[in-house]
């Protein structure tokens, strides 16, 4: 079974921002390169345990095992030593990455609260785009009574585009909820 978003994009997005942005070939089209979650878990430097929970969280919400980030370098003021465990992450490629942003644009935005749509200016000038969650319980997967903490991420959206316009229009065109 291959992914929804990825079958939407290979017959109808690709035609359409062919035809908007005159390419003159296939290979010219933007498309998805992959989407890394990160979540910073500044706590963890005092508690080894809170860190295993946002794996664990990580994990039902991408469906892939994260990689545990660690400081660069040490930081007295935050109590922070050189190789200190203080965040994972996960990179999404291929059908998983499809799946994850099926489920992201149409289960878990919408649940957020008073949700309005995403910002269009957060792109990088180079036709990334970043996006900042609150909280883990907007996924499906997330039980609410098991949660020990509420914890925000981000969610990043690398496009092969060239300029933030034509990543806009690919990820609108997938159905990302922008706000008016």
């Amino acid at each position: 079974m291959s992914a929804r978003l990825k079958d939407r994009f290979l017959n109808e997005v690709t035609p359409a921002l062919m035809q908007k942005f005159n390419y003159t070939t296939v290979m010219q089209v933007p498309k998805i390169e992959k989407v890394v979650i990160n979540m910073g878990v500044g706590e963890a430097t005092g508690n080894s345990k809170i860190l295993d929970a946002a794996v664990e969280d990580m994990q039902k919400i991408a469906g892939q095992k994260p990689v545990i980030t660690r400081a660069k370098k040490s930081i007295a003021g935050f109590k922070l030593r050189e190789n200190m465990p203080i965040g994972v992450k996960v990179t999404l490629r291929g059908d998983r990455m499809y799946y994850f942003l099926d489920k992201l644009f149409n289960i878990s935005l919408p649940r957020v609260r008073d949700f309005r749509g995403v910002s269009s200016k957060a792109f990088d000038g180079r036709g990334n785009y970043t996006l900042g969650l609150k909280e883990q319980l907007i996924f499906p997967e997330i039980e609410y009574d098991k949660v020990d903490k509420v914890r925000g991420m981000d969610v990043v959206i690398v496009t092969t585009a060239r300029t933030d316009e034509e990543a806009r229009e690919l990820l609108a065109q997938l159905g990302m909820p922008f706000s008016k």
